[in-house]
């Protein structure tokens, strides 16, 4: 066989399709969120980002940056081994009690992602518990859907956000038989939010375990920063609260948050988190501060919520079509894989705007969109910048625009 031939047959049609992912080679600046220097064959140029998961612009805080410098020259780069193996840096044994007291759980378990979180958590979980099959929503993330496939374990698929759909099909199990309902708070492309108590509700009928994914929305809200679950008071409900230090924190890993028990059983048989090196102390000690700065920053939760709903009413002053939703993420629908790839270039070459364009397979096929998310930095002068862009390019193409 061709190796080669086949590898670039492939590539080539990802690119005919308008699909074929292109790096922006970005270099953040520090203190500046959301400003960035693009790097180009041509040179550079100078952007704002509108599409960063660093959703509060944590990854550039005074405080952020002043603890991972002092812990760099405190204990140096590298954790030095596994967690089980001389890894296991005091900076660790602080955040997980951080992270357990944002959740009102009694422990945490840092991972190295939050994919990684996902994956070796629900891995352990279904395989370890005996004759186990999980309900998991049929728009979870990837990182969940492996985690279960790995497990093996029985699965079946509800229903998105429709707890009617997962009762019926948890009552056709046995009652004693262990179950797992694995869902996310806020589904990052669309910005829906699940209706969390409602699931309570139907877990608790049919005694199964609950995990929450909020890894889009711890930091955001809530009156403790812990996600929304945490704003609408049901934290004491879930079994399994997921989350992440790379998107709100603006640091990286993930982690678990749960029962004593819990959380020691995942940390002594899942794989994911025994065999690989732990994160550098540096980043621990980012996300630390992070966290603490956060959990109390509730003008910069409401900064927040004000731009998002200043650039929804400002898409809807023009008429670019946008999916409505409850939480921060705004997604500007373009239904067209050419035409939004087409739109993000646009944005970038000429206007200094990076929006990355969302294509198959992260959305389904024909509704390609721009994935809008705004931050407390974004400024009144970025908006009008980014409508006015928006509204010339919408005209240029001839795209439709929303009543």
């Amino acid at each position: 066989m061709d190796y080669e031939s086949f590898f670039q047959d492939q590539l080539e049609s990802l690119r005919a399709e308008g699909r074929y992912r292109v790096f922006a080679d970005l270099e953040r600046h520090a203190g500046d969120f959301p400003r960035a220097t693009r790097h180009t064959a041509a040179g550079t140029d100078e952007v704002t980002v509108w599409c960063s998961n660093d959703y509060l612009g944590m990854g550039q805080h005074p405080d952020v940056l002043a603890h991972m410098h002092g812990a760099i020259d405190r204990c140096g780069a590298g954790a030095g081994g596994t967690r089980n193996i001389s890894g296991t840096n005091h900076y660790h044994v602080l955040l997980e009690q951080e992270l357990a007291q944002l959740h009102g759980k009694e422990a945490a378990l840092l991972f190295t992602s939050g994919y990684v979180s996902n994956w070796a958590s629900l891995a352990t979980l279904a395989a370890k518990l005996p004759n186990c099959v999980v309900f998991s929503d049929s728009k979870n993330h990837a990182s969940m859907i492996e985690g279960v496939r790995h497990s093996r374990a029985e699965k079946c698929i509800f229903a998105h956000n429709d707890p009617e759909d997962l009762d019926r099909k948890l009552a056709q199990y046995a009652p004693d038989r262990p179950k797992l309902i694995a869902f996310e708070s806020v589904y990052s492309m669309d910005g829906d939010i699940a209706p969390i108590s409602e699931i309570c509700d139907v877990a608790d009928k049919h005694g199964a375990m609950t995990y929450l994914d909020e890894v889009h929305a711890v930091g955001l809200y809530g009156p403790n920063g812990g996600g929304i679950a945490d704003a609408r008071g049901l934290s004491h409900r879930l079994t399994v609260i997921e989350g992440t230090l790379g998107k709100a924190f603006g640091v990286l890993g993930g982690y678990i948050a749960g029962s004593v028990a819990l959380c020691d059983f995942v940390r002594s048989f899942a794989s994911g988190f025994i065999f690989t090196t732990s994160l550098p102390p540096v980043v621990a000690a980012g996300a630390l501060a992070s966290i603490r700065h956060v959990r109390q920053a509730h003008e910069l939760r409401a900064r927040h919520q004000d731009r998002v709903a200043t650039v929804r009413q400002r898409l809807d002053a023009i008429g670019v079509p946008h999916k409505p939703n409850p939480s921060h993420i705004v997604p500007v629908m373009v239904y067209d894989p050419v035409a939004c790839k087409a739109i993000s270039d646009t944005l970038l070459s000429k206007y200094g705007i990076y929006v990355q364009p969302i294509n198959y397979p992260t959305v389904p096929k024909g509704t390609e969109r721009l994935r809008l998310t705004p931050s407390p930095l974004h400024n009144d002068a970025d908006i009008d910048h980014l409508i006015g862009a928006l509204g010339e390019i919408w005209g240029e193409l001839g795209l439709q625009r929303a009543a």
